[in-house]
């Protein structure tokens, strides 16, 4: 950390969810690369990542952006613009006049709804381009809670109740069914399209290969992903390739700056009461579950404090994870929770009426900027 990022980190308030913009664009520089040596085209996943603060940079290097909600298809035409993909698993009647308005590509999840809408979609005249979600019937993640594709799935089309022939309109498939995933799934993602769909690949013009591919993770054979599809582009050179990550673009760009308001021992250990909830402001951290990464935190062994993680709401269960750390912790000390930009913010709630964090950036000459901080107005604006 250079001096001038210590000094920032000094003037960010407590709790905060801050944005680092080195990291940031060393991330975008991955999916730039990958756009310039295949051919795909890269959309930001708002249902992932929506801080729109930070589009202006992220506009640099994405072709546009993947909405599922007529508010989000709002916040891409007002604040990232370019192409606009929108799918839902399903859409409302009042929705759909607006959504047509902004939209470039619109997906259905159902042959209903492209029944339902497929008339009235040709009667505005609108130039929308229409696909399909399908199901590949593969998906490598194993928590259910996140497996598009287990087992009697409301998310995709089976082939079957397609046809024969892709339905009046339709033009393009999106398939979603990785998350963090490695290019050996996409690999193996596309030749299960190809085996369950590659009769309907003569009729589409694009295909959108949905979101989870971690090509940002260290780890990530970005080269061997490039590989993968250049080679379907060659063998179906008619059909334009689009990725949507979500998680990928912001992977480990970020922080949540929490503080320690209390410390209460116990026979075991030591609960360490924070000033941020798991359950309204990490709720990953409790839904997947998994355990956040805390810099200068370790793994327990034999001897040592163990520090349990409180949250601020009243919740029983909103508590996560046993740490130790080299120094005994005091009240008034700032803890960092690592990786919390993607699916953190999008999810976080009011619950309890706890404060909800701010939300900053910590730039390149290594200052902070203050994006956004909350009110008891906020809050009291969301009952009514």
């Amino acid at each position: 950390m250079t001096q001038s990022s210590k000094v920032a980190f000094t003037t960010i308030p407590s709790p905060c969810f801050v944005l680092d913009q080195v990291r940031l664009e060393q991330n975008l520089a991955v999916f730039e690369r990958v756009q310039q040596e295949a051919p795909i085209k890269v959309l930001l996943a708002l249902k992932a990542f929506s801080l729109f603060h930070s589009f202006p940079l992220v506009q640099r290097t994405l072709h546009g952006a993947s909405a599922s909600s007529l508010w989000e298809v709002q916040l891409a035409r007002e604040k990232f613009g370019k192409e606009i993909h929108v799918y839902s698993p399903a859409y409302r009647h009042e929705d759909m006049p607006s959504i047509l308005t902004y939209a470039s590509h619109l997906t259905f999840n159902s042959m209903s709804q492209w029944e339902r809408f497929y008339p009235f979609i040709e009667r505005s005249h609108c130039q929308v381009s229409l696909g399909l979600r399908i199901n590949p019937q593969y998906s490598p993640v194993k928590t259910m809670l996140y497996n598009p594709c287990q087992p009697n799935t409301r998310l995709g089309i089976l082939p079957e109740y397609i046809g024969d022939r892709l339905p009046k309109g339709v033009e393009g498939f999106l398939s979603h069914n990785l998350c963090e995933s490695d290019s050996y799934a996409l690999e193996k993602t596309l030749s299960h399209i190809e085996y369950f769909f590659g009769h309907f690949l003569s009729q589409i013009k694009w295909l959108n290969l949905g979101g989870g591919h971690l090509m940002t993770h260290q780890s990530y054979d970005i080269a061997h992903a490039i590989d993968v599809l250049c080679a379907f582009h060659n063998r179906y050179p008619h059909i334009e390739l689009i990725l949507e990550p979500g998680s990928a673009i912001v992977w480990e760009t970020g922080f949540l700056l929490a503080t320690v308001q209390d410390l209460i021992p116990t026979s075991d250990l030591t609960h360490a009461m924070l000033d941020v909830s798991f359950t309204a402001h990490m709720p990953d951290c409790l839904e997947m579950p998994y355990k956040p990464v805390i810099r200068g935190a370790r793994e327990l062994e034999e001897g040592d404090k163990v520090y349990r993680m409180g949250g601020s709401s009243c919740l029983a269960g909103d508590f996560i994870g046993d740490y130790a750390f080299c120094d005994d912790l005091s009240i008034g000390d700032r803890l960092i929770f690592e990786d919390m930009m993607h699916y953190t913010m999008v999810k976080s709630t009011m619950f309890n009426g706890v404060v909800h964090p701010s939300i900053g950036l910590l730039k390149k000459d290594g200052t902070f900027e203050l994006w956004r901080q909350f009110s008891y107005e906020d809050y009291r604006a969301r009952l009514g």
